[in-house]
C-alpha cells in the first residue's frame, strides 16, 4: 500500500492509473497536478485525484509513488520540476511512449534521484482522450514495458512491475534501445504511414469521394491518422532515428513490389503478396493489437 501517489498529468492514461490504484486498495490519497487548472479540477470531481496541487512540485510533496504522465517533449521540464520535492525513498514512473530520450531528460533533470526512476510504457488507451474518460480497468490485460537502466534501483524495478501486475497489467521488461526500435516499427512507422497516406487522399481533386468509398478495412487503417497532431509530433520526432530506419525498410519493399508491377511481373507479384498473408497469420496478436495512448 502506498501512501500517497502524485500524480503530473490528469488525463486518461495517469487519471486511469490511479483510478486502478484506488480501486485495487494500493494508494491512500492521490494528489494531482496538470498544467491546465479546470482539468485538475474536473479529476477531483470525478474521483480521480483526492487533492487539487497548484504544482507538480506540490503534488509530489509526501508522495512515496509519483507518476509522469506528460507529453514526451515536457518531461524534462517536469522532472527539473519535481526533483526538490522528491522524498529520498519515493518511486517514480513516466507513461511515455518513447523511452531513449525520456530516460536522458529524466537523468538530466533529476540529477541525484535518477536512481529512484522506472521508465515504464503502458500499452493502453482509447480513440479518445482526457480524464473523463479514464477508467479502472484500462490495463487489464493490457502489456506495459519496463525499462529500468543501470542507474534505477533494482528494489524499485522489482516493486513497479508487481505494482502494474496488481493492477491487472502484462509486464514486459526490455532495454530502452530495444523498446524504442520495437514500437518504431509497429505504431510509430504505421502513424507516419496513415497520416501521409490521408494527406494524399486529401490532396488529390476526387480524394474525398474516394475515401467515401472505402471499406472497413480501409478505416481501420486510417483511423489512426485521427491521433493527437502535438503527441504524435512529439514521438516521431523524439524516435527520429528509428523511425527513419523503419521507414526506408519500408520504402525498399514497397519499390520492389512497384516493380513487379511496372514490369508486370505476376509470379513475384504473387510470391510477395502470398508471403505477407503467410507472416500475417504466424502473428498471432495482430489484428488484436491494443491501441497505444500515444
Amino acid at each position: 500500500m502506498f501512501e500517497q501517489l502524485g500524480l503530473i498529468g490528469c488525463g486518461l492514461i495517469g487519471g486511469s492509473f490511479a483510478l486502478a490504484l484506488k480501486r485495487a486498495r494500493l494508494v491512500r490519497r492521490v494528489v494531482g497536478y496538470s498544467k491546465s487548472p479546470s482539468t485538475t479540477e474536473r479529476a477531483r470531481q470525478l474521483g480521480v485525484i483526492d487533492v487539487e496541487a497548484p504544482s507538480a512540485l506540490l503534488a509530489v510533496s509526501g508522495a512515496d509513488l509519483v507518476l509522469v504522465a506528460v507529453p514526451v517533449s515536457a518531461s524534462e521540464a517536469t522532472f527539473r520540476a519535481i526533483r526538490h520535492g522528491l522524498s529520498p525513498h519515493a518511486m517514480l514512473m513516466d507513461v511515455g511512449s518513447t523511452k531513449c530520450d525520456v530516460i536522458a531528460a529524466a537523468e538530466r533533470g533529476l540529477h541525484n534521484h535518477f536512481s529512484q526512476y522506472v521508465p515504464a510504457h503502458p500499452i493502453a488507451g482509447k480513440e479518445v482522450a482526457g480524464v473523463e474518460h479514464a477508467e479502472a480497468d484500462l490495463f487489464q490485460h493490457r502489456k506495459v514495458i519496463l525499462t529500468p537502466v543501470e542507474g534505477t534501483r533494482p528494489a524499485l524495478a522489482q516493486k513497479a512491475e508487481q505494482l502494474w501486475r496488481k493492477i491487472g497489467a502484462q509486464v514486459l521488461t526490455m532495454t530502452p534501445e530495444a523498446h524504442d526500435a520495437a514500437f518504431a516499427a509497429v505504431s510509430h512507422l504505421p502513424h507516419l504511414l496513415a497520416f501521409a497516406f490521408v494527406n494524399a487522399m486529401q490532396a488529390q481533386p476526387d480524394g474525398k469521394r474516394y475515401l467515401e468509398l472505402a471499406g472497413p478495412g480501409f478505416r481501420d487503417f486510417t483511423r489512426i491518422a485521427g491521433g493527437d497532431p502535438t503527441v504524435w509530433r512529439d514521438i516521431l520526432l523524439a524516435n527520429n532515428e528509428e523511425v527513419l530506419r523503419q521507414s526506408q525498410l519500408f520504402r525498399n519493399t514497397l519499390l520492389q513490389m512497384e516493380a513487379m508491377i511496372s514490369n508486370g511481373d505476376a509470379a513475384a507479384l504473387d510470391e510477395s503478396i502470398g508471403a505477407a498473408r503467410n507472416a500475417r497469420r504466424q502473428w498471432p496478436s495482430a489484428g488484436r493489437a491494443n491501441s497505444a495512448k500515444h
